[in-house]
């Protein structure tokens, strides 16, 4: 039991840790103040906007250096199409400003096990029932981490590895993943933060 809840303080503290990190992001907070304003279903910023200013904050680098884009992930299961999805894209491009309109990539997670194979040639298996589930399915633990702006203001994180591997700046490979590439991957992220630890 105890070591239960040292896990857990553990976990609590990095979720903390985190957070101090990402506010300290104004153009990531601007994007999550967008997400929020355009009243977007089970929505998440996910991916390298919230991992990699970690690892720069972590190696002394500036906390935004690097980051390309900005993925935002929703969930609206009520209509898969394309013209649907598009309509919330450009509702979202419209409240962005010039420079963060081409940034910031939206996607109805409800929708993604229509085109991922044709997308990455490797089948999703099957439909996601929620934007949180989609982290599970990503390369590695360390980039399975999403954060939202809620309505108090508080950041909800959702991380279902837990935040060890990212803090601990290392990528190991996620069994339930369904994409593959995972070496290029590493590759190409290791280049920018040679400091990491790969766990094959």
């Amino acid at each position: 039991m105890a070591g239960a809840r040292t896990a857990l303080t553990v976990e609590a503290g990095l979720a903390d840790d985190l957070r101090a990190i990402l506010r300290r992001c104004p153009t990531l907070m601007r994007v999550m103040e967008i997400a929020r304003a355009s009243d977007l279903p089970d929505w998440l910023i996910f991916s390298g906007a919230i991992y990699q200013p970690v690892w720069n904050h972590l190696t002394g680098r500036p906390l935004e250096n690097g980051i390309k884009d900005y993925d935002l992930g929703y969930f609206d299961g009520s209509d898969l199409s394309y013209e649907a999805e598009d309509l919330i894209i450009e509702r979202v491009a419209r409240a962005c400003d010039k420079g963060l309109r081409e940034r910031v990539e939206v996607r109805n997670q409800a929708r993604v096990h229509l085109w991922f194979e044709n997308h990455f040639g490797v089948p999703y298996h099957s439909p996601l029932a929620n934007t949180a589930q989609a982290l599970e399915r990503f390369l590695a633990p360390a980039f399975a981490v999403g954060a939202r702006l809620i309505d108090d203001g508080g950041l909800d994180i959702v991380a279902p590895f837990g935040l060890r591997d990212v803090f601990a700046m290392r990528i190991r490979r996620n069994p339930g993943s369904p994409g593959s590439g995972f070496d290029a991957v590493v590759a190409k992220t290791r280049k920018r933060w040679p400091e990491l630890s790969i766990d094959n």
